[in-house]
Order: structure tokens, then C-alpha cells, then sequence
């Protein structure tokens, strides 16, 4: 039986950034709040875009998370406030939630948690809370920080309805309820949020979902490097057109081995109603899909659709404008990533000690960067040139995290190697522009596997 997220009690006045948060909300609120939720934010460290195809991703959490303070009331309003002042203060009934997905703002991602503990309690109106935020995951750097809000607030509306849930209940609940926002994706940045465990990173397998311990090989760290390019996943459409891409890649693939397509809206669900392996379907992507893109015209002729069809069954709000798919590279690159990631995990448990495991794990992210570049095309320059400095820094492997588009590389350096890695990038990288300068202390770090979602009470 899954666990619950751990409630502890703590010393507030021992933890300097749960204190000033504490004087913040008493600031804000005239009084001090009742409990404190955290949800930290993760890195992926290979698996990326495959989670919404079905596949099993390899995440670890990471120390920077979101931090809420809360009380309760019978007023139902909810009122929030942000920790910090770029991010105005929103009020609300709690009986008329709405969320705008044409304006991402921080408070409707806050908001989705809130709706989606809502609907899972069948709808019955909640308590009011009053809540002050803040988070220490940078915006848009790949590293989840919207999702870990969407599961704190999640945490947080349990907690202050006196629900009880377990975690595997918590993640799933949040990634349905995130599309609220307009973002579909598949679940890895809420079940990581929950179900993290410190010291381990983790494989995260979905339908069911379910988490599973991998031990990092000894004799290198991860490394964080934020290239400060911003892509918010809500407010663009690249996110979704990918999506898209994968779903239709499913049902051109389905149709040509006389599946029952119409059902099918997965890679995953292809590969497991044909029984084949990954190998195998990466030969069926080169023998049925060509790698020109393909236009609206040929997939409806393909799949015998009218335009109506594709718009309203096939294709999101956001991607209504898309005219052209690229069918081969998206499901090249699904099916790649995915066996990439049984490879990663695989060598991480028969061999976490020996030499060359470090090497081979390298080689597995250098090749998932080519694809999320080549493939996927989710890169962006300035991360393609922070992931050529990190390699030629002394890296053994690194490779974009999260959506891409901008945000964050992760790598692999060897522990002996990390203070020479940390000034060669800096001075690569950072150090030559003034606005990467300024951003410098948050945007490069080494990252330890953290632990999960958690409630607290002041001792």
C-alpha cells in the first residue's frame, strides 16, 4: 500500500528559509500559520518527452522546492501572496475556481492543485485558507518548478480539509488536474514531487504508476547549469505540438499493422498491443513513417479523417495553427530515449561501483542530448553551446533536462573533477555576460537525490 506524505514536526527558528516565511505570512496576515507544505522541485537525468508516450523516466529530486504557509478559515475565500513581490496577490471563493489557460499566471497553477483536490472530494466546497508562497526552483529553468506548485498546493488543500491521501493518489491527482493550465503532460514532475525518497534517484513507471530505487554509481556527482533562457510551457505551443506529433505518430503506426488506431493514443500502447520490442518498433517508425514532414492533408488521406476529425480529435487548443508534422523524428526519438533509459538504469544496477559505469551512463546522456536536438528539436543554441562547456569542462556526460526550449543541462562529473568543472563553466559560460553574471549563484550546483512532499508543524 502506497504511503502518505510524512507530517513532521520541526524547530521553525532552525531553519532560516521556513523562519522568514513564517514572518512573512505574519507580516501579510496578522497571525502565524497553522502548518507549513513543501514539494521540491526535480531534474530529470534521462527520459525526456516520453513520459506522455508512456514510458518510464528517470528523475531525482532536488533541494530546491516550493514552500507554502497556510491557515485555515470557514470563509471559503482563499487568499494568496507570493514570497516574492514580482508575483502580485490573487483572492478567490474557494466555491468559484477558475483558471485562465491563455495567462499563465503563478496563482492558476497554484489553483489547478487547489480544483483538483476539489473535484476528487466530489466537488463539496473547501475551507478557506489564507497562504504565503515561496519558492527557490528558478522559473522556467526545466527544473519543475509550476508542477511543484501544482503539488504543494495539492498538499496543502488535503491537509487543510483534514483529507487524508496517499502519494501515488496525490501525483496522480496533480498531473490531471495540471492540464487545467493547458499542459499535457505525463506525470513524471508530479510523481517525482511525491514520491522522491533522499539518496536515491528514481524509475518512474507509469499505468500503473509506481516508483522504483535506482542507486547512482559512485565516483561522479550531477551537475545543474541554467543556460537563463526562459521557456514557460503553459504560454508557448512547442510543448503540445510534440504532444500532438507523438499522438498521431500512434495512430499512423497502429494503422499500419491493423491495430485498432482510433483507440490508441500512446507509442507505448503500439508497442505493447504488437508485443514487439523497442528495437523493433524503431524498424517499424523507418519502415512506415518517411522523415519528411508530413502536412494535415496526408494525415487525414492516411488515416481516412476529415479536417473536423483531426482538429477536434487529434489536435489540442493551442495547436489548432500547426500544418505540418514530423511523424519519423518524434517517434525515432520516443522509442530511442525510452530503451536509453532501461540502458541507464540497467547499468546503474549491475555495476554502480565499477570503472567504467560512470563512462556508459555518460554516453547515454550525450546520446539523449543528440536526439532531444536532432529528433525532438526542444533544444535551443545557448543550451546546446552550455552543453559543448560542460562536456569539453570535463563532464563524462550531459544533456538538456525538463521541456527544453531553454532552462537547464544536467551532468555527469566525476567527483575529483567537480571544483575544476564548476570554474571552467563559470568562466565559459556565465562569466562573459553580464545578464548570465548576475544569475550565476542560483543557475549552477551540484545536485544530491532529496526527499519528497511533506507537511509540517512548527515544534
Amino acid at each position: 500500500m502506497a504511503a502518505h506524505p510524512p507530517k513532521t514536526k520541526i524547530l521553525i527558528s532552525a531553519n532560516e528559509r521556513l523562519q522568514s516565511l513564517k514572518e512573512a505570512f505574519e507580516k501579510k496576515y496578522g497571525e502565524s500559520p497553522l502548518f507549513y507544505a513543501r514539494a521540491p522541485g526535480r531534474v530529470n537525468l534521462i527520459g525526456e518527452h516520453i513520459d506522455y508516450c508512456g514510458y518510464a523516466v528517470l528523475p531525482m529530486a532536488i533541494e530546491q522546492s516550493i514552500l507554502a504557509a497556510v491557515t485555515v478559515n470557514d470563509a471559503k475565500t482563499i487568499h494568496l501572496a507570493n514570497a516574492n513581490p514580482i508575483y502580485k496577490d490573487f483572492t478567490v471563493s474557494s466555491e468559484d475556481i477558475k483558471i485562465d489557460r491563455n495567462n499563465p499566471q503563478w496563482y492558476y497553477y497554484f489553483l489547478c492543485g487547489v480544483k483538483g483536490i476539489q473535484e476528487h472530494l466530489g466537488g463539496d466546497p473547501l475551507s478557506g485558507i489564507k497562504c504565503v508562497v515561496d519558492g527557490s526552483i528558478p522559473a522556467s529553468s526545466g527544473l519543475s518548478s509550476s508542477s511543484a506548485l501544482v503539488c504543494c498546493a495539492a498538499l496543502l488543500t488535503m491537509e487543510a480539509n483534514h483529507k487524508s491521501l496517499n502519494k501515488v493518489a496525490l501525483a496522480e491527482i496533480s498531473t490531471k488536474c495540471e492540464r487545467y493550465i493547458g499542459t499535457e503532460g505525463g506525470g513524471m514532475d508530479q510523481s517525482i514531487s511525491f514520491l522522491a525518497e533522499e539518496g536515491t534517484a528514481k524509475l518512474i513507471e507509469f499505468h500503473p504508476l509506481r516508483a522504483s530505487d535506482v542507486r547512482l554509481p559512485d565516483g561522479a556527482v550531477f551537475v545543474i547549469s541554467n543556460c537563463c533562457v526562459e521557456m514557460n510551457k503553459a504560454a508557448t505551443s512547442h510543448f503540445n505540438i510534440r504532444v500532438v506529433e507523438c499522438r498521431i505518430a500512434t495512430k499512423m503506426l497502429a494503422k499500419a499493422r491493423g491495430l485498432d488506431w482510433a483507440r490508441l493514443l500512446k507509442l507505448s500502447e503500439v508497442q505493447a498491443s504488437l508485443g514487439a520490442s523497442l528495437e523493433e518498433m524503431l524498424r517499424l517508425v523507418a519502415e512506415v513513417l518517411h522523415p519528411e514532414p508530413y502536412s494535415r492533408e496526408e494525415v487525414c488521406r492516411v488515416l481516412g479523417i476529415t479536417a473536423e476529425q483531426l482538429s477536434t480529435d487529434l489536435l489540442s487548443p493551442n495547436t489548432q495553427h500547426v500544418t505540418q508534422f514530423k511523424l519519423y523524428q518524434r517517434a525515432r526519438h520516443v522509442y530511442g530515449e525510452a530503451a536509453r533509459v532501461l540502458r541507464f538504469k540497467s547499468v546503474c544496477d549491475e555495476a554502480p561501483s565499477a570503472g567504467n559505469a560512470v563512462q556508459r551512463l555518460g554516453d547515454l546522456m550525450k546520446q539523449s542530448h543528440a536526439s532531444c536536438r536532432d529528433l525532438y528539436e526542444c533544444s535551443c543554441p545557448e543550451l546546446d553551446r552550455l552543453v559543448e562547456i560542460c562536456l569539453q569542462s570535463g563532464a563524462v556526460g550531459s544533456r538538456l533536462t525538463g521541456a527544453g526550449w531553454g532552462g537547464c543541462a544536467v551532468s555527469m562529473v566525476p567527483t575529483d573533477r567537480v571544483e575544476a568543472f564548476l570554474t571552467s563553466v563559470r568562466e565559459l559560460y556565465y562569466t562573459p555576460d553580464p545578464h548570465r553574471a548576475a544569475l550565476e549563484k542560483q543557475s549552477l550546483f551540484v545536485s544530491k537525490p532529496g526527499g519528497g512532499a511533506a507537511i509540517y508543524l512548527e515544534e
